[in-house]
């Protein structure tokens, strides 16, 4: 009993030393010195804390699959006022807001796009959505078509590459609140849509929007893919969002196929997500194949086109985009792209703490931090609204 004793104590000893030693770090902060970057370690704290990943949960792919459930399980459903705008080509796209009590036409906005399949209940934007509230600002969820309960009225749908539909939404919320400061924040797939949408619409963009944010989005979409098909356990994250991707495509087969440019039957068989993008997205966007799809989609080659202030929070564990994969020398080179890399978090993960049965997970915390600061601390001083006034951040010619 007593050798027991002893085993354990200095199990845990071993365990503790590793956790503190190996485990906790401060992150990076990828950026080059000037304003924006001293913007954010004055008022981004958590910037310069250690990142304390869930003592019990830190490997990547149990921080990836955990949080969701965590999550799940403590964040409600939010109420939310529908709105279906009509886009040009005659599609549809349900935009859910959520509007403070206090608010007024000046309230600043935050625009919400969620992942791969993700709508305005899932579980990361309800929590994105819950740090709104605590900073008083208006959000809106962007949902992608046929995502969110809406028919899907023509057999176009989304792509990473692709951000018509996003600028349509932006150009509507700009419409409908003129004199708000506009954000815009962009999940996994909805980083690589709003990150290619600052990169190609960059007049535009710094119209639009005064400042951005990238969580765990796959900066190097050919890298991304290889590791969320290695096996055993990356793989199975692939197998379930593809049959997730499979099971929306089940809900508008009825729009989609009279188009005659799949054979649905061989798409709703793609076991991955390459699989999927190859027999579906690939052709419905008009893409030579796959890897010309992935070629337009890949974002980690784009920083230096980004001409608005975006703050990105990367895991350099997350199983979907590891760290070789993450623009680092673009990014400590660019002054108006800052790129947060957490030693540990998974993919939308980044749980701290022994007991994280709470809303305030770091990026719901770095989230409010962020924009909090740019709104309210006048971080939108940074870029003027109106673009041929750019000259306090960087040049965009």
């Amino acid at each position: 009993m007593v050798y027991w004793y002893f085993g354990s104590f200095f199990g845990a000893v071993l365990f503790v030393t590793y956790y503190v030693r190996e485990v906790v770090k401060k992150p990076l902060l990828l950026s080059s010195t000037g304003k924006f970057r001293g913007f954010l370690e004055e008022n981004v704290s958590l910037t310069k804390r250690k990142f304390w990943p869930t003592v019990w949960c830190f490997e990547s792919r149990v921080q990836t699959i955990i949080s969701s459930i965590i999550r799940g399980l403590i964040i409600p459903d939010l109420e939310y006022t529908r709105e279906i705008l009509g886009l040009k080509d005659g599609g549809d796209v349900a935009l859910d807001w959520r509007h403070p009590a206090s608010a007024t036409a000046e309230t600043p906005v935050v625009v919400i796009l969620p992942g791969l399949t993700g709508g305005s209940q899932t579980e990361y934007v309800k929590g994105l959505v819950s740090a709104c509230d605590k900073i008083k600002v208006r959000v809106v969820v962007f949902n992608n078509r046929g995502i969110g309960g809406i028919p899907l009225k023509t057999p176009r749908t989304y792509c990473a590459s692709n951000f018509e539909d996003l600028g349509q939404v932006l150009e509507h919320v700009n419409h409908k609140y003129p004199s708000a400061l506009v954000g815009a924040v962009g999940i996994s797939m909805g980083g690589l849509i709003l990150g290619n949408y600052l990169a190609g619409h960059g007049e535009e963009a710094c119209r639009r929007l005064c400042a951005a944010m990238l969580i765990s989005v796959p900066w190097d979409v050919f890298k991304g893919t290889e590791s969320i098909e290695r096996p055993i356990l990356n793989r199975l994250l692939n197998y379930h969002l593809a049959s997730c991707l499979c099971n929306v495509l089940k809900g508008i087969r009825h729009v989609v196929e009279p188009a005659g440019l799949w054979d649905i039957d061989s798409c709703l068989r793609s076991s991955s997500i390459r699989e999927f993008d190859s027999n579906f997205t690939a052709k419905g966007f008009g893409y030579k194949d796959v890897y010309d799809y992935y070629h337009h989609a890949t974002l980690h080659n784009k920083l230096d086109k980004i001409c608005l202030p975006t703050l990105c929070l990367s895991a350099g564990d997350d199983p979907f985009q590891p760290f070789e994969g993450i623009p680092v020398d673009a990014a400590s080179n660019s002054d108006h792209v800052a790129i947060v890399v957490t030693a540990r978090g998974g993919h939308i993960g980044f749980m701290e703490g022994v007991w994280p049965f709470h809303k305030d997970h770091y990026m719901f915390q770095l989230f409010a931090q962020f924009f909090e600061s740019m709104f309210y601390r006048e971080g939108h001083r940074l870029i003027e609204r109106n673009y041929s006034s750019l000259k306090d951040l960087v040049d965009c010619s």
